[in-house]
């Protein structure tokens, strides 16, 4: 696909979808008052959002959760069939609210925000998160949402995975368009994978442990959140939660800070991979998937100065290319390929390490 590229200096024009009449003025006075955003309409359900998104061809959407009629999943389902555009996700932090908004990613949108309860104080506090996360949206080229076939039924590893810290490390990094990258190269790494897996995909928190259960779900491999000080085992996947960085420490241990944000995001994939580098070297294997902005280039360059294996998601399969872009431009031999390809590229990299050892 093409690089996606900035629209036009004309403010972006954006569609509120909420069931709430309260919820829609909000948003509309937040989107209105952000600079190169300008609200064109609004909808009170999935089914209003349809319509209302062939009538007036907005550049991004904001789309609600849970709503009468149609919800959000599956209006953005019928949107990214009929008229694809950037969509975001206003979701509660609730368990339920969370895991709906992953499959709202995983169906064609592009980002997810937490949904303020209404008071003004947190109103306020989110403005800018919106705002941005509006922005970024406008700068995706949005396709028809083509899903591939995911493992029916998978065999779960081992129960009760050894706490034995694992002799190679792979560090996935993502961003915009992640979760559903996600969900396309996770269920394809085998149960006997003879590594520790950890990813760092950018959301909020409380939206980080529901990908991780639905990962779960889908894969072989067993898929939490981390915690502080969890083991780097053979078989298991640890992500990164919301607004914590995650640091591999020299006993291949997880540790958890909230140290300041880098490139505006915490987790950065550099502060893993950073840390990474200097105790797995050689056994470390890098992705870096489909995501804005340039976190994890420089960490992937210092990895494979280590001796790591480097792969990147090419631009025909990224919602955005950036992140592997310029990781691509900032390593000497990282590997281009498409999604579909990175899970045998992430199991043939760790094998041969593995078994020599």
């Amino acid at each position: 696909m093409a690089s996606p590229v900035l629209a036009a200096q004309s403010s972006a024009r954006v569609l509120v979808v909420d069931d709430s009449a309260f919820m829609r003025h909000s948003i509309e006075r937040i989107l209105n008052r952000t600079a190169g955003l300008v609200v064109v309409g609004t909808a009170n359900d999935g089914v209003d959002a349809v319509k209302r998104a062939l009538e007036l061809r907005p550049d991004v959407i904001t789309m609600d959760v849970e709503m009468p009629r149609m919800d959000g999943v599956a209006a953005v389902t019928e949107i990214m069939q009929t008229v694809p555009t950037p969509i975001v996700m206003l979701s509660t932090r609730t368990t339920a609210g969370a895991e709906t908004t992953i499959r709202a990613l995983e169906a064609g949108a592009v980002d997810c925000v937490a949904k303020p309860s209404g008071l003004s104080h947190e109103l306020a506090n989110v403005a800018q998160e919106l705002g941005a996360a509006v922005l970024r949206a406008r700068q995706v080229i949005a396709r028809r949402r083509l899903t591939s076939a995911l493992p029916a039924a998978p065999a779960k590893a081992i129960s009760g995975t050894s706490d034995v810290p694992a002799g190679h490390l792979v560090v996935i990094g993502s961003s915009t368009g992640g979760p559903p990258a996600l969900t396309e190269v996770v269920p394809h790494l085998p149960a006997d994978l003879n590594a520790a897996v950890v990813i760092v995909q950018h959301m909020p928190p409380g939206f980080t442990a529901a990908l991780a259960r639905r990962l779960d779900s889908l894969s072989p491999l067993h898929v939490v959140e981390a915690t502080e000080g969890a083991s780097l085992s053979a078989g298991k996947v640890l992500i990164a939660p919301g607004d914590y960085h995650l640091v591999v420490t020299p006993q291949r241990k997880i540790h958890l800070d909230q140290g300041p944000s880098l490139h505006g995001v915490r987790p950065a994939v550099d502060i893993t991979l950073d840390s990474a580098a200097s105790v797995y070297g050689r056994r470390l294997t890098v992705a870096i998937l489909t995501g804005m902005g340039k976190d994890g280039a420089d960490g992937a360059a210092r990895c494979e100065r280590e001796g790591a294996h480097i792969v990147v998601q090419d631009e025909a399969t990224c919602v955005v290319y950036g992140m592997p872009r310029v990781a691509k431009e900032r390593t000497q031999h990282a590997s281009q390929l498409p999604l579909d390809r990175i899970a045998e590229a992430v199991v043939k990299s760790v094998a041969p390490r593995g078994l020599s050892r």
